[in-house]
């Protein structure tokens, strides 16, 4: 079943949501009109009636997004021009959604991923991209700076010295040398990326999602936090996972000899 939003759409495959970018003719530069879909989209995908519990997100066509649609900023008053603006009202909005989803994400990267596009592929919790498939800080080709958690998220995955490299430079990163750097998790064949990926989002969703929520929001407070603080967090959440039905569910399977099944709950 398939759920239409602006410039976006969601297709269900039983408990695992694919969100699509979609306006493949300028491959999914992301408008603020977009964006406003992909948030709303993303309320669909929250809500526990629509059952879902991982989500993949991928990029309608030959890219996954090619940055922000920049031709409202290109027609906007020089004197009132406020591209800041932009990123509080409608970007960082997203990005917060996304962090702050109730399940996995999975991003599929299909060719191009430059300047927001890459900080929403970045959002995944595992990366997959195509052979074929690049990243790119491309700000400084337009003469802003990087956006969208780039100068946060850049030099805690790959270290200061290649983020800067990136933004400074805003040369193409092909996916095999973002793997080998560890920007991503895996490179797959161009005609298998979503397979492998809906593989991935499948073996997510029929685990103890709860719990994969709690790993998610670890490591996410994990880089502004001393030793002290995180695993003081860390035992926060041990004592919720420790009252899941799923956690049951887990020791009396092993203990059983037999794969779990988990609800998610």
């Amino acid at each position: 079943m398939r759920k239409d939003f602006e410039r976006a759409h969601v297709v269900a495959h039983g408990n695992v949501a694919v969100l699509t970018l979609n306006h493949p003719e300028v491959m999914n530069a992301a408008s603020v009109a977009m964006v406003g879909g992909l948030i709303d989209a993303l309320g669909h995908v929250a809500n526990p009636q629509s059952g879902f519990r991982a989500l993949v997100i991928t990029g309608e066509g030959r890219g996954f997004c090619s940055g922000a649609n920049l031709s409202d900023a290109a027609s906007a008053d020089p004197a009132a021009r406020d591209t800041g603006n932009a990123l509080e009202t409608a970007y960082h909005p997203l990005l917060r959604r996304l962090r702050d989803l109730n399940m996995p994400i999975v991003t599929a990267v299909n060719g191009a991923a430059a300047g927001i596009g890459m900080s929403i592929a970045l959002m995944g919790d595992m990366i997959l991209a195509a052979r074929s498939a690049y990243f790119l800080q491309a700000f400084a080709r337009i003469g802003l700076v990087p956006d969208g958690g780039s100068t946060w998220l850049l030099p805690r995955l790959i270290g200061l010295a290649r983020a800067k490299e990136l933004s400074l430079l805003a040369e193409k990163l092909p996916a095999q040398t973002a793997l080998e750097w560890g920007l991503i998790n895996r490179v797959c064949d161009d005609a298998t990326l979503m397979d492998d990926a809906m593989a991935l989002a499948r073996r997510l969703a029929d685990g103890p999602t709860a719990t994969l929520v709690m790993i998610r929001q670890l490591y996410r407070e994990s880089p502004n936090n001393s030793y002290e603080v995180q695993i003081d967090l860390e035992r926060q959440m041990q004592q919720r996972a420790g009252r899941t039905a799923d956690f049951i569910e887990g020791v009396t399977a092993f203990l059983q000899k037999r794969p779990a099944v988990f609800k998610g709950q």
